[in-house]
């Protein structure tokens, strides 16, 4: 399977953002990330651009809803806050939560130039993240929205036996990087749990059964557990998308939030955040 061939590439693109990988490397720039996918810098800025442009768009739409944009006026966020969003190819992707987050601060809110950090990294775990937590820590974050577990829960090959990480140690991970935000930052943290998958989509799909990817919902369930147990605030996205999940929620992989679901978590997270203001 050539996962560069045109028919896969918008797919690809959507999560892999080589830039963060390249970071602080001479020459990393669009030209030069653009043809090592095989396109011209016009056609990868349009791919790109597309999934922007949707984040937007759903922005938009949400603001329109008088009852949400009051919501969003009501974020505890201040004037000049740093937020960053932790986590993989849920928070990386170009029109993930928090992209539509930055685009309805930057809608309804740009007068408190909030600026917003997207720390999310296609395929990372926890423990992953614990490595470049200090990519977070030099932003000097006021908030860091944290959603993680989801590749901890990844299972490899055509007979699995294990998971990726064990729930014992992605408890760990999660307690160290509360920690290294505690004592490296004066941010104030939010816990979003791994939405569920359909294992059925993920078992047929292209790029996930190409490499012999799989997740199962009991262990997706048990990463929720854990972080629903922390002292700090908590959105569980588990109800909301249910289990099975609703299929409006997710990409044909099974795995990725459609628009819908990007859209859907929005929904929730603004509800809780600004439940954090009264």
């Amino acid at each position: 399977m050539d996962v560069f061939q045109p028919r896969y590439l918008s797919y690809v693109l959507q999560f892999e953002h080589l830039e963060k990988r390249l970071e602080g490397m001479p020459g990393a720039t669009d030209e030069h990330i653009a043809a090592l996918f095989g396109l011209d810098l016009e056609t990868y800025r349009s791919i790109r651009g597309q999934y922007t442009a949707r984040a937007r768009r759903a922005a938009w739409e949400l603001i329109a809803e008088p009852a949400f944009a009051a919501l969003v006026d009501r974020l505890p966020f201040r004037a000049g806050d740093v937020v960053v969003g932790l986590g993989d190819s849920i928070t990386d992707d170009d029109q993930s939560w928090l992209e539509i987050v930055r685009a309805l601060l930057e809608s309804r809110r740009a007068e408190d130039r909030i600026r917003v950090v997207n720390a999310g990294v296609s395929g990372d775990t926890t423990a992953q993240m614990i490595a470049r937590f200090l990519d977070v820590v030099v932003e000097e974050p006021d908030w860091i929205i944290c959603m993680a577990g989801t590749n901890d829960a990844r299972l490899h090959g055509a007979f699995p036996k294990k998971v990726l990480v064990s729930l014992e140690e992605t408890e760990k991970n999660l307690d160290m990087l509360h920690h290294m935000a505690v004592t490296q930052t004066q941010a104030r943290w939010v816990w979003m749990t791994p939405p569920m998958a359909i294992e059925a989509q993920i078992a047929g799909h292209w790029m996930l059964s190409g490499f012999e990817l799989r997740w199962r919902n009991e262990d997706l369930f048990a990463v929720g557990d854990l972080i629903c147990r922390r002292a700090e605030p908590v959105v569980d996205l588990r109800q909301m998308f249910g289990e099975p999940p609703d299929p409006r929620y997710l990409l044909p992989d099974g795995l990725h939030p459609s628009l819908e679901g990007q859209t859907a978590i929005v929904r929730a997270l603004v509800k809780r955040l600004a439940e954090e203001s009264e």
